[in-house]
């Protein structure tokens, strides 16, 4: 994807705030019609007004845990501003969830936003990008998918499986002439992350997450991962056995 493929309609979801928002922005400002997408309508409305070029973002409310209501917004989007050539699936969510309060409600709301609404998401977009042989899919995953941490086994579980999903997607889409890129963001500061009750190392804010996203875009990467400190860490802790790997995390639990 170069510079002049941002071109023609981009669906964001979890546009509300955070990353998507910025991203909405973004895209916008280079020219694109943007559909935005997040539970809060209010938010997408003060999102369209901000981007300050008419019907350039239009919100477009939707809970990505709703499949049907997923399938009617993608239909919605494609008669009404136009085929999508660019979906960033961002919507997500966060729970702490520890050994010590296990809380299965909470993980299946997780599992439920995270996991199945980029399920729900790719389930209505695959078709049409397939048979028009382009465009392409952005999945949001976190380099909290290369790992398990205590107390975030919820989400790392759904992050992990965005990666295996993307990895495996990939070559099967890239024979139907679709591209799809997988971003792993480390600590941004968003509205979520400013929930966390533990230490986030190498913490940036929106606007270099969002250089880094559009960068990577550009470049036509498959892995966008920011910023590097947190991605070299986790990775070296993904490589490592799993003696060392938990006389870490070990530590970790006694300092929560």
């Amino acid at each position: 994807m170069t510079r002049e493929a941002f071109t023609g309609t981009a669906w964001v979801t979890g546009a509300g705030t955070g990353i998507g928002r910025a991203l909405a922005l973004a895209l916008a400002a280079r020219g694109m019609t943007v559909a935005a997408s997040a539970r809060t309508e209010t938010d997408l409305v003060s999102l369209a007004d901000e981007a300050g070029r008419p019907g350039a973002i239009l919100p477009v409310p939707l809970d990505v845990t709703d499949e049907a209501a997923v399938r009617a917004a993608v239909a919605h989007i494609e008669a009404v501003i136009g085929p999508i050539t660019l979906a960033i699936l961002n919507a997500g969510t966060n729970s702490e969830v520890s050994a010590q309060k296990f809380d299965t409600d909470k993980f299946a709301h997780v599992v439920n936003t995270n996991l199945m609404g980029a399920v729900y998401s790719l389930s209505a977009l695959l078709p049409l990008l397939r048979q028009r042989r382009a465009g392409r899919v952005a999945v949001v995953a976190s380099v909290a998918g290369y790992r398990g941490l205590p107390t975030s086994g919820a989400y790392s579980a759904t992050k992990a499986a965005l990666i295996a999903l993307a990895e495996a997607l990939k070559p099967e889409l890239e024979t139907d002439g679709v591209e799809l890129t997988l971003i792993n963001p480390g600590f941004v500061d968003t509205p979520l992350t400013r929930k966390n009750s533990f230490p986030m190392p190498f913490l940036i804010d929106t606007d270099e997450a969002v250089h880094a996203i559009m960068s990577g875009l550009e470049r036509g990467r498959f892995e966008i991962v920011f910023p590097w400190q947190m991605a070299l860490l986790m990775k070296l802790l993904g490589s490592l056995p799993y003696g060392p790997f938990f006389a870490i995390t070990r530590r970790l639990v006694r300092r929560l």
